[in-house]
């Protein structure tokens, strides 16, 4: 039992990440202006956290974050941030799991009957601030040291429409995992399928 539970988890995490670098790529051909592009990779960092906990949010905020590290790392027309962006966006991400799952968990979101939804929004709009305060510590104290003079204050130029944006990108995440936990569809759903464990209200 406890190893077809933890297959199950195993790929409930592969599909969340898969689903997260997808959107990622799909969003990011929405808006895309130099070193700021959308990103709504998210939603599969938030499925995970909220529904299988903070390791899993943490796993999967990790493999996420390949995809924006190689694109934001090598592939945008500003130059990107290097070797350095496939350690730091992962690690941002992975922070976003951990805090809204420990949120959620906190919250007993699953568990309640009201405000349900509105936990859930307060829980990912918490759980990105540790994500926050590191980006800018990565673009201010950490991305110096790995790229040089010139093309480190072009991309610490881009920190305040980064942070703007990723507000907004999390505030429409967040109602839109309030709108999923209010859901008893999609909890049945992920209880059937892959997390068995998750509570029957």
């Amino acid at each position: 039992m406890m190893k077809d539970l933890n297959t199950r988890k195993l790929a409930f995490t592969g599909i969340m990440a898969a689903l997260g670098n997808l959107l990622f790529i799909f969003s990011s051909t929405i808006f895309n202006w130099l070193q700021v592009s959308l990103d709504l990779s998210h939603i599969g960092t938030l499925i995970s956290a909220i529904y299988g906990g903070p390791l899993t949010g943490l796993v999967t905020g990790i493999l996420i974050g390949i995809g924006p590290g190689i694109y934001y790392g090598f592939m945008t027309p500003t130059g990107g941030l290097g070797p350095i962006g496939l350690i730091g966006l992962p690690a941002g991400k992975a922070l976003t799991g951990l805090s809204v799952g420990l949120l959620a968990k906190s919250f007993n979101v699953l568990k309640r009957k009201g405000f349900r939804s509105w936990l859930t929004v307060l829980a990912v709009a918490m759980g990105y601030v540790p994500e926050c305060i590191f980006t800018i510590i990565f673009f201010l104290y950490i991305l110096p040291f790995f790229v040089p003079r010139e093309a480190s204050l072009v991309l610490i130029s881009f920190l305040v429409p980064i942070l703007a944006k990723a507000w907004v990108e999390i505030s429409m995440m967040g109602f839109f995992m309030g709108a999923l936990t209010g859901n008893k569809g999609f909890i049945d759903y992920v209880r059937k399928h892959w997390l068995t464990t998750l509570p029957e209200k």
